[in-house]
């Protein structure tokens, strides 16, 4: 049996209403560069994939508490600090919801409505 991979993750295309402003802030967020940014559809590239945004008209935000199924995905990312990454993705453009699960990460929405966790980078070795 062959072990090779059938495939390579190279982006995830995330639906919207706005995509240049989802670019913006996620490009602020992780530091990853915008490489297109237009009405109808941006892109970020990261070290080793990509990052896609594509308006849909009359987009629905996802909800969180995800009492519906409506949660489309959602990002961990490692921090050093919870505190000061969670205010620092606040004034980036994030909310912070009421509803969090845990001590030991964070759940923010983007502008666009999904959610995503800051978690401790220590917690992941």
């Amino acid at each position: 049996m062959n072990d090779a991979p059938v495939a390579t993750l190279k982006m995830v295309t995330l639906d919207c209403g706005d995509p240049e402003a989802s670019a913006t802030f996620w490009s602020a967020l992780l530091g990853w560069t915008v490489v297109h940014a237009e009405k109808d559809y941006a892109m970020l590239q990261g070290p080793s994939s990509a990052l896609g945004f594509g308006r849909v008209e009359n987009y629905q935000r996802p909800e969180w508490p995800n009492t519906k199924g409506s949660k489309q995905f959602h990002f961990d990312l490692a921090v050093d600090d919870l505190d000061a990454a969670a205010k620092a993705a606040v004034q980036l453009g994030a909310t912070v919801p009421d509803e969090q699960p845990g001590e030991t990460w964070r759940v923010l929405l983007d502008p666009a409505g999904h959610p995503f966790c800051l978690t401790n980078a220590a917690n992941w070795g």
